[in-house]
């Protein structure tokens, strides 16, 4: 009987030890930068202009602006995912290119050539610090704005969403918190109590006012279908559109149906999108 008391105590200590290992790294679990730049949309032949901003709490930010194929066409605004940087993000540039669009992709904080630690609130005002670039520096009416964001990226876009007027909004591999999204890996922990960072997609989706398309994948190994189904039942003007593949390769494997979709969805937000 004391062995077995013994014993227990020792796994419950053990058990206590992980969970605050859990809570005192789980940074590295949401954000995982790379601070190399090893490629540049020079590369795949896009013309291209490194870009520096500064956010509101004086964290300095890079970024690129690659323009449109026509001088009037609508912009991107770009937010990715957890990992790597804007030099991973190659493909989709090419592929928003061809769509038509201009495009602004930044990197949080702490990501490639950005200064500063990610963090939930951190990552909020870096994508404001982009979208004033964009509205002030730029001078492209909100309107002309497509607010796009991937996996992490979402729901900093559905933050941003709703505090200004995008054209319209797309969210792809979206969660709808990163609450669910832990839970479901890590079923093992008390995931909601240890949890900094809420990115809760979720409870903000319901007051965009922009139409939203909501990009998944049933085959999304990382976030479940699931979530995208929750989320397009709260928005208010939503689409859903099915992608193939997994969580990172889904845009690539689902090809001209990808980007036939997005373009479906803006032209009927009311962007000139050119020819197909």
């Amino acid at each position: 009987m004391a062995n077995l008391f013994r014993i227990a105590v020792l796994l419950g200590l053990g058990y206590a030890l992980v969970v605050g290992l859990m809570f005192v790294t789980q940074d590295r679990l949401i954000y995982m930068p790379s601070g190399t730049l090893t490629d540049t949309p020079e590369r795949i032949g896009l013309a291209y202009e490194d870009v520096e901003l500064t956010t509101e709490d004086d964290v300095r930010l890079h970024g690129w602006f690659v323009p449109g194929p026509r001088s009037d066409a609508p912009v991107m605004l770009f937010l990715h995912g957890n990992a790597g940087n804007i030099g991973h993000r190659l493909y989709s540039l090419r592929q928003f290119h061809e769509l038509g669009l201009a495009v602004l992709i930044i990197d949080y904080r702490g990501y490639g050539r950005s200064a500063g630690r990610p963090d939930e609130a951190g990552t909020y005002a870096d994508a404001r610090a982009a979208w004033r670039h964009l509205v002030e520096d730029r001078g492209f009416s909100a309107e002309d704005v497509v607010l796009f964001g991937r996996s992490l990226g979402a729901a900093v876009a559905a933050d941003l969403a709703t505090a200004v007027e995008p054209g319209a909004v797309i969210l792809e591999a979206a969660f709808t918190s990163a609450a669910d999204l832990g839970a479901r890996h890590y079923p093992w922990l008390p995931v909601r109590a240890l949890l900094r960072h809420e990115y809760d997609t979720l409870g903000r989706i319901g007051a965009i006012e922009a139409p939203i398309l909501l990009a998944h994948s049933p085959a999304d190994e990382i976030v479940p279908f699931a979530h995208a189904e929750r989320l397009y039942a709260e928005a208010r003007d939503g689409q859903l559109l099915q992608l193939q593949g997994g969580h990172n390769d889904a845009p690539m494997t689902t090809g001209d149906a990808y980007t036939e979709g997005l373009r479906a969805f803006l032209q009927a937000a009311g962007f000139s999108m050119g020819d197909s």
